[in-house]
């Protein structure tokens, strides 16, 4: 039969799922192996494992991670740590790809399937709704969020030049009151050590950001953290960026590095230095590190905070899909 699908768990996916992921249109670090086996690590304990490695005479159309818990078929992970989610579909392949895979899911026992956080050029919004309505199932798509953007100039001149007039005498005031204030530098702990005793001063940074920041960051998100700053940091992937003021950390932020983009992941500064902005001033400068280390893109990920468009971003959308039986 030429087309197949198997079940697996990371080990017997992993290389493929690798092998994978430049192919895909959809790639992100939220749907690599390493990132998806962290949060399964952390948080998997009453669900069931899904990965389905869907094939065309024994080549990859694509991989599906995924997991069942009673009764509802989800992507791994949730919108609190993962900012886009989507399958893994070779370019070009993904009609035979989508339609093998609801045929497959048609086969097992659930209610509904739960697609969260599809970035709004995802080829599931495309395909599934009408190979799932052919089946009698019900297609639901909601707008989720907005995750702002931008395309990354050259040249740190040329990004301050982009903005616009308002945003750039903004920054630019910013930077002068931060001068006057005293010395002042970004500290970018690169080697696996260093970033593992940051994270120590990065929590402390978030909790003191506000309250919701700090209910946010409970026993099992920090451990979440702690691991994912281990496994990126080892693969150079992982930038905690601390804004010093007069030596003392003001201000911390998680880049990730992934391909040709810089993602903002989470961040926090102390209220103590709030009349110095130390919280926009040193994502700012996570922007001009970006640029010098050749990222094409910066991406702030999902929430519309104000600083995201006075930074130069424009909004893309999240969606969700949920198909009922």
């Amino acid at each position: 039969m030429p087309y197949s699908v198997s079940v697996g768990g990371f080990e017997e996916t992993r290389e493929g799922w690798e092998a994978l992921l430049t192919s895909c249109p959809a790639n992100t670090i939220f749907l690599t192996p390493w990132w998806q086996r962290v949060w399964w690590d952390c948080f998997g304990d009453s669900a069931e494992l899904m990965v389905l490695t869907l094939s065309e005479d024994g080549e990859p159309l694509g991989i599906a991670p995924m997991m069942r818990m009673d009764g509802e078929i989800s992507f791994l992970g949730d919108t609190d740590l993962f900012d886009y989610h989507d399958f893994l579909v070779t370019a070009g392949r993904e009609l035979a790809f989508y339609t093998l895979l609801v045929d497959y899911l048609s086969t097992m026992d659930w209610h509904s399937l739960e697609l969260t956080s599809l970035r709004q050029d995802s080829p599931t919004l495309v395909h599934i709704p009408a190979l799932a309505e052919t089946r009698g199932y019900s297609v639901e798509i909601s707008k989720e969020d907005v995750a702002p953007l931008m395309a990354l100039p050259s040249t740190w001149d040329e990004y301050v030049a982009a903005l616009s007039k308002k945003a750039r005498h903004e920054l630019r005031r910013k930077l002068r009151k931060l001068e006057a204030a005293g010395p002042f530098r970004q500290v970018v702990p690169e080697d696996p050590e260093s970033i593992r005793e940051g994270m120590t001063d990065f929590f402390r940074l978030l909790r003191a950001s506000s309250p919701e920041k700090a209910e946010f960051m409970t026993g099992p998100r920090e451990r979440f953290f702690t691991s994912i700053a281990a496994e990126l940091g080892a693969r150079g992937q992982f930038r905690l960026a601390f804004l010093e003021v007069e030596g003392a950390r003001a201000a911390s932020c998680i880049n990730l590095v992934y391909a040709d983009a810089c993602l903002l992941y989470n961040s926090g500064y102390d209220p103590g230095y709030s009349e110095l902005s130390v919280g926009i001033l040193n994502k700012a400068l996570a922007v001009k590190d970006a640029i010098e280390t050749g990222k094409r893109s910066f991406d702030f990920l999902r929430g519309a905070e104000r600083y995201k468009y006075s930074l130069g971003a424009q909004d893309s959308v999240v969606y969700r899909m949920t198909v009922r039986r």
